[in-house]
């Protein structure tokens, strides 16, 4: 198991690295994809994932992306109202086909999956973007391994004993504090090339520490649901890893507070 995750998790950093080299539509469509299989993997644990509320989805989660490639974000916003007026007209006029529980998880796999990843895209597109979105792997992945690191060496305190009993707050807390100093060193890396902005190394620390922990509910979020719903992976697209749910589910969260961060702090 751990030669089979290691290598998968080399060809994932490989390709992110590829995809978010080229950035535009290549980056658009493979954010996309990626969105519209968590969107199938959600769906599939409430049972809607074959049904015509999770077609709906699917197809807005394609309208949303090719809106967003096409630079139009002024029809975003009735997108998304046309989407829930939709899924709403389905639960009215085939009334009691569909219970109110499969209709919002129709809600919920949308706006969860598709709309919260768009912001990998959304931030890639910006002015220096292809160095910018080094910040969602740092608070992700570099938070998620450096707490599991601090857990494992310093860890007594359990942060959730019944949701993730292998998670302690040392473990929080170093992650945290690992992704703000990673986003230090990355700053300071970066500030040899961009000298229009001034404590560029100060910035990517705040940003790195404050997206981190939302990356830890996004991670525990979608441990929650599976829990809930008796299921081990949303998936096994990744070998193990699981699904996309399962590898991108910290990614989710931290992409729009990246985003945002940075629209505010520059």
């Amino acid at each position: 198991m751990f030669w089979t995750r290691l290598i998968s998790g080399i060809v994932l950093i490989i390709l992110a690295v590829i995809t978010l080299w080229f950035g535009g539509y290549v980056t658009g469509v493979v954010t996309m994809l990626l969105s519209l299989i968590g969107v199938f993997e959600l769906m599939r644990v409430y049972k809607v994932e074959q049904k015509i509320p999770g077609i709906i989805a699917y197809i807005w989660t394609v309208l949303y992306y090719v809106i967003l490639m096409a630079g139009r974000k002024e029809f975003i916003m009735p997108v998304l109202v046309t989407y829930m007026l939709m899924v709403l007209a389905i639960y009215v006029f085939t009334f009691p086909k569909y219970h109110d529980k499969e209709i919002m998880a129709t809600f919920f796999s949308f706006y969860y999956v598709s709309v919260m990843l768009s912001y990998v895209y959304q931030l890639r597109t910006m002015d220096d973007g292809g160095y910018f979105i080094v910040l969602v792997f740092l608070c992700s992945w570099g938070n998620d391994t450096l707490a599991y690191c601090f857990g494992r060496l310093f860890g007594k305190h359990k942060m959730s004993p019944v949701l993730s009993p292998k998670k302690s707050v040392e473990g929080l807390v170093g992650g945290i504090l690992g992704a703000g100093v990673l986003g230090l060193l990355y700053g300071l890396w970066f500030n040899q090339y961009v000298h229009e902005i001034n404590n560029l190394p100060v910035i990517f620390l705040v940003i790195c520490a404050v997206g981190a922990l939302p990356a830890v509910v996004g991670d525990l979020a979608a441990s929650a649901i599976k829990r809930n719903n008796e299921v081990k992976d949303y998936g096994k697209l990744i070998p193990g890893h699981g699904g996309v749910m399962d590898r991108f589910d910290s990614m989710i969260f931290t992409a729009p507070i990246i985003f945002y961060l940075m629209q505010i702090m520059l």
